[in-house]
């Protein structure tokens, strides 16, 4: 069955995040055609990235890296749950993506945004980037607004046009992850007539 992680994208104290992330995973669930999975980046810490190479370059030399690659390589697609801070996205989230490139690649994400102004240019960056490492971001997201969408500023209240929204992000997102599934298949070496060695030279996993 298709693997979907749900990334928390905020590891800051009183963070709205797990809020959000938490109602993802319950509505999804109910879904039944896919598991889904919480991966907070709290018990995930990664320093500024120390990689002495590029991640496409691996295997890491370090184990924090090779850990988060681990947790990240089964799934075959993504939700970032990502605030936005001040006009863009999370140093945290953005450090975390860039650790890793394979484990990305070929892979589907969707986004539920939450912020003053919904986050929305949040998900304009986190588009840039994730279709820089192949990945497929599906068209219909979900905003939250922190104004409008919290009782008291505390308390999230999930009304029914996010579950709306929820709900397409999550068709796309399944769409595409099934779709792309003989992208992330092991490739196996050709040999030619000649005993020549031919394999495929996209990025695959490398830590």
């Amino acid at each position: 069955m298709t693997r979907i992680g749900i990334i928390l994208g905020s590891t800051r104290p009183n963070r709205n995040g797990p809020q959000i992330g938490q109602w993802v995973l319950d509505t999804a669930a109910k879904r039944g055609d896919a598991e889904f999975e919480l991966i907070d980046l709290r018990d995930h810490p990664l320093p500024h990235l120390d990689e002495p190479a590029p991640p496409m370059f691996g295997p890491s030399v370090h184990a924090h890296t090779r850990a988060w690659a681990e947790r990240i390589a089964p799934f075959d697609g993504f939700v970032m749950v990502t605030p936005e801070y001040n006009g863009g996205v999370p140093g945290v989230l953005k450090n975390a993506i860039d650790h890793l490139c394979g484990e990305w690649t070929d892979k589907a994400v969707g986004f539920v945004s939450y912020g003053v102004n919904g986050g929305a240019r949040a998900v304009v960056q986190l588009r840039t980037v994730c279709g820089t490492l192949g990945m497929a971001d599906v068209g219909y997201q979900v905003s939250i607004s922190l104004l409008t969408d919290f009782e008291n500023h505390t308390t999230f209240t999930p009304r029914e046009h996010h579950e709306t929204a929820l709900h397409k992000t999550l068709d796309q997102l399944l769409a595409w992850s099934t779709a792309l599934e003989p992208l992330r298949r092991p490739v196996t070496p050709q040999i030619d007539e000649e005993g020549t060695h031919h394999v495929d030279e996209r990025l695959s996993v490398t830590h």
